[in-house]
């Protein structure tokens, strides 16, 4: 058996306000709503490299990078089979949900992310999956196991957790 070390951050700034809706599979939609989400991130490696898992003084400003390019924003699944998005004019989203109550927002206040959902687990798996991203290109650093906790109000959390595969 193996042995892992860990760190984990979780700082006050590390939070974003956000506005979403949730599309559930029988087509119905939540209305518009947002969350102050707050984030809490563990990572995991087999050895102490200068005594240390990964440097918090590293960590930190990623986390934080991420959580900020969500931070006023309404968040829309890019992947999401039944949302149609049309540009409307220069500076327009239309965007119509499965129940065709279509909303038109600036391109400014929308980020499209890489998930099927805006659950606060889809969310968890493309904080992980952005982290690890940047920790790799930064720093030539992978976690052996990186986990995620999105809060979406105080006591209301989904946690991800990725291990890295392993080499054969």
């Amino acid at each position: 058996m193996g042995v892992n070390y860990s760190i984990k951050v979780y700082k006050q700034y590390f939070n974003f306000a956000s506005s979403h809706f949730l599309i559930f599979e029988n087509g119905t939609r939540e209305p518009l709503h947002g969350h102050n989400y707050r984030v809490a991130v563990r990572g995991e490696a087999p050895k102490l490299t200068s005594d240390m898992v990964f440097d918090f003084l590293d960590i930190k400003p990623i986390v934080r990078e991420v959580c900020d390019s969500l931070d006023h924003r309404l968040l829309l699944p890019r992947d999401h089979r039944d949302l149609k998005v049309f540009e409307e004019g220069a500076t327009h989203w239309k965007i119509v949900p499965p129940d065709e109550k279509y909303l038109i927002i600036p391109k400014e206040d929308v980020i499209f992310l890489p998930i099927e959902n805006t659950s606060a687990e889809r969310l968890a798996i493309y904080l992980c999956h952005r982290i690890k991203e940047i920790v790799r290109q930064k720093y030539q650093f992978e976690f052996t196991l990186l986990e995620v906790e999105v809060e979406e109000t105080p006591g209301q959390s989904a946690v991800y957790c990725e291990q890295q595969e392993k080499e054969i």
